[in-house]
């Protein structure tokens, strides 16, 4: 094979690609007393910043004022669950637009989280200019709030699609080198600061299948230790050989969220497990995260690439890799390519303080 080859992965015609952005406000004493009181804090404040968005033809966005976790699903419906610690957003890109604000009445949030969904055609394609129009929106907000007021920008970027889409009939492909986002950005002339955090990784979510759950599981009981090792076990060793040692498996239930723990520490938060790795270590890092009691519809499977994964390229060679793994992990574990989905979502994140 090629070189040249090697840095592309053939992804199904149908794979979404999704973008948003959270831009973080710390709330301050001296930003409520420009208002009367802190619900006015929240709600002026959405105003400015719906304002902003219109002048910039930014068309879905959120102002979170509760202290809630933002999760983002692509859905043909667009509509959002709100739990005790997380919002989960469903909608999609092509189609829905909305602007809302999030608050409970007299709560004071640690911070007000600003959340902008990318909507239209060619998200990836123009992702710098999505990402400059929320830099525009930030920088003229900066000018209307107090100089204590800190804020942070996360711009997440993912790529999701059936490993097995061919099998299913799904034959069209596209082409993708994968660029990481800062060269991305750059050649766009998207200006992003010097310091700056960027991590990439993927995702592979596997629903735990009767045929798994009748195989593994002594007749009579509820105890799931001997599906959870041996899926954690065929993962690993797939992982050993394909040469990935920064891995998760994550069967409890909850959802993973990837983090550089150089820069953030990790921590669970109601049905949300916060993973921290360090892209630049090369020591093994591993995670398991599964009870023996505890039967989940999905088991999640992270795989994080280190600073050695990414050539000029992209991360085109990295994701052949993965893909050539978990194709060896399904096939010890026995999956019905035609008839079951192993879901691929390749994450791209970057974060900065601005």
């Amino acid at each position: 094979m090629s070189v040249s080859h090697q840095q592309k992965v053939y992804l199904p015609q149908d794979a979404r690609t999704n973008q948003y952005i959270c831009a973080e406000l710390k709330i301050t004493d001296e930003l409520i007393n420009q208002y009367e009181d802190i619900n006015q804090c929240y709600r002026q404040l959405a105003n400015q910043v719906f304002e902003l968005a219109e002048q910039l033809n930014l068309t879905n966005l959120h102002v979170i004022a509760n202290d809630k976790v933002p999760v983002v699903r692509f859905h043909t419906e667009a509509y959002c669950i709100q739990s005790i610690r997380k919002i989960i957003f469903f909608y999609n890109a092509k189609y829905h637009q909305a602007q809302n604000l999030f608050f409970t009445p007299d709560y004071r949030a640690k911070k007000v989280r600003l959340l902008f969904l990318a909507t239209g055609e060619d998200i990836r394609m123009n992702s710098a200019a999505f990402h400059g129009k929320v830099q525009t929106l930030v920088d003229k907000l900066s000018q209307t709030i107090p100089d204590d007021v800190t804020i942070k920008i996360r711009d997440h970027q993912h790529i999701t699609y059936d490993l097995f889409a061919k099998s299913k009939g799904n034959k069209a492909s596209h082409s993708y080198k994968l660029r990481g986002v800062i060269p991305r950005y750059k050649a766009r002339e998207c200006e992003l600061p010097d310091t700056i955090n960027a991590i990439n990784f993927v995702v592979a979510s596997l629903p735990i299948s009767r045929h798994l759950k009748q195989l593994h599981t002594p007749k009579g009981t509820y105890n799931y230790q001997e599906l959870y090792q041996f899926l954690q076990d065929k993962f690993t060793t797939a992982a050993d050989i394909h040469h990935f040692n920064r891995i998760a498996m994550v069967a409890n239930g909850r959802v993973p969220l990837v983090r550089n723990s150089k820069f953030e520490k990790p921590n669970n938060n109601e049905n949300i497990d916060l993973l921290g790795f360090k892209p630049n270590v090369t020591t093994p890092q591993i995670i398991s995260l599964w009870q023996p009691d505890n039967l989940v519809e999905s088991a999640y499977f992270v795989i994080v690439a280190g600073d050695e994964n990414c050539s000029s390229e992209g991360y085109g060679r990295f994701m052949n890799r993965v893909e050539t793994m978990l194709k060896s992990f399904a096939k010890e574990i026995g999956m019905d390519k035609a008839h079951e989905d192993l879901m691929i979502r390749f994450h791209q994140h970057l974060s900065y303080p601005k």
